[in-house]
């Protein structure tokens, strides 16, 4: 199935994508969906017959889960992208959070804050996790994994490498978008660990393209490992980190400077595309 959450008339509605088509779920987005019983017995039922439908061309999409209680991502997680940033490869994986007032839709505007100087791309597979768990392991790990979408963890790197601690380049305000689908594993090449076609490109030039199979530590891994230190909560994210490609790492280094269009995209998911814009004054 491929579940989102799109914004309808001043509100927003959990649908699943019906051929050409969205039908509604009967919750107000994909989050209150996951907190359910049975959520996917559920969607798998609803049709077209017995529920309203929204034509799927056009749709406005919110993120894919507007308010998680967590946003777990993954730093250094890609062989590539470590051996580009110059690090040695991780015995652990390293994480950091981004809050939900960080996200925005599918096809909103990624917000540059005019504090930064160096806002950059990464181009990332995002676990969604759809029950609760808590020191999983296996099976019961696999089993927590709804699904999978696109994130773009755009990032302040001037204020990211201000410190040791990367939280501060990573949480500014309407800077990450999500979406647009949820895509439940048994769709997917790989299942629980997709292996898939990722890419990015900036105003039509690709600066990022791999494959999730160069993960270091896969999606099951992830939930095992998070799942560890704290409960997951259906709906939760972890982004699981992006491949080479970034502006930071190249030579000159690039980042957005605000007007470009990115495009991010994994095979079988969906893409982001955004335009940066400005920050308004206050």
């Amino acid at each position: 199935m491929k579940l989102a959450t799109v914004r309808i008339d001043g509100t927003t509605r959990a649908v699943k994508l019906d051929g050409d088509v969205l039908v509604d779920l009967g919750t107000p987005d994909v989050g209150t969906l996951l907190a359910q019983d049975d959520w996917a017995g559920k969607a798998a039922a609803a049709t077209p017959a017995t529920a309203t439908v929204y034509p799927a061309a056009g749709a406005d999409f919110a993120p894919v889960v507007p308010r998680p209680s967590k946003v777990v991502c993954v730093g250094l997680n890609y062989r590539n992208h470590i051996q580009e940033m110059g690090r040695d490869l991780p015995e652990y994986p390293t994480l950091f959070a981004k809050f939900a007032d960080a996200l925005v839709g599918a096809g909103d505007d990624i917000v540059r804050p005019h504090e930064t100087e160096q806002f950059d791309w990464e181009v990332e597979l995002a676990v969604v996790v759809g029950a609760p768990v808590r020191r999983a392991r296996g099976e019961e790990a696999e089993q927590a994994i709804a699904g999978f979408t696109v994130l773009n963890d755009i990032t302040c790197r001037d204020w990211q490498f201000r410190t040791r601690e990367w939280l501060q380049g990573k949480m500014w305000d309407s800077t990450t978008p999500v979406g647009p689908y949820l895509v439940t594993p048994d769709e997917l090449p790989g299942g629980v660990r997709p292996a898939l076609d990722v890419r990015l490109t900036v105003d039509g030039e690709v600066m990022q393209s791999d494959t999730t199979a160069d993960l270091l530590f896969d999606p099951v891994a992830l939930v095992e490992y998070v799942s560890t230190i704290v409960r997951l909560n259906p709906g939760d994210i972890i982004a699981t980190g992006t491949p080479g490609g970034v502006g930071h790492a190249r030579r000159p280094q690039r980042y957005l400077t605000g007007g470009e269009t990115v495009v991010a995209e994994i095979d079988g998911l969906g893409r982001l595309e955004n335009k940066v814009a400005e920050e308004k004054s206050a």
